[in-house]
């Protein structure tokens, strides 16, 4: 009768250690392309630019989006105006706004990410993008993969169940 209390231990035990997901091997980091416009993280960082500021959606709604022309034209219309890449702000602006950005994050296509679940549950955007705030030039730090995504939702206790992250086609 022993092995019954012995049993309840190790299910109590196996209960408050979340499982451990073995990843694929991911060379990181994974450099990007120069982007359109020369934009030092660090600096506006430094200068007391939250995220938030130049990725408004974050908080809001399912993407957290890349700024256009006219948000960083709030600030650089006066603030370094004279520069070439100010420049090539306006000169985005002047075509319609949008600067192509080239993307450092991906999550495939069959992959539903909500920024605004993550930021609502109080996840800081360095633990899925890195220390951004301490980088001149981004470049994939932290993995995106499936079994990073699933190791942080059960350190955090949150769902693994498929239908979480993945449409099921239903």
């Amino acid at each position: 009768m022993r092995l019954f209390p012995a049993l309840l231990l190790a299910a109590l035990l196996a209960a408050q250690t979340p499982p451990v997901y073995r990843p694929k091997k991911e060379k990181l980091p994974v450099a990007v392309a120069p982007q359109p416009v020369a934009f030092s993280h660090r600096q506006h960082a430094e200068l007391g630019v939250r995220c938030a500021d130049c990725h408004p959606g974050a908080a809001k709604s399912e993407r957290a989006g890349l700024p256009d022309a006219a948000r960083c034209l709030v600030c650089h219309r006066t603030i370094g105006s004279g520069s070439a890449e100010v420049q090539k702000l306006a000169g985005y602006q002047a075509k319609g706004g949008r600067i192509p950005w080239l993307r450092v994050y991906r999550v495939p296509e069959f992959v539903f990410f909500s920024h605004v679940s993550h930021v609502g549950a109080g996840v800081e955007c360095q633990s899925c993008h890195g220390p951004v705030a301490a980088r001149d030039v981004l470049e994939k730090e932290v993995s995106t993969s499936m079994t990073a995504c699933m190791n942080c939702h059960a350190a955090r206790r949150v769902s693994n169940d498929c239908h979480f992250c993945h449409t099921l086609g239903f």
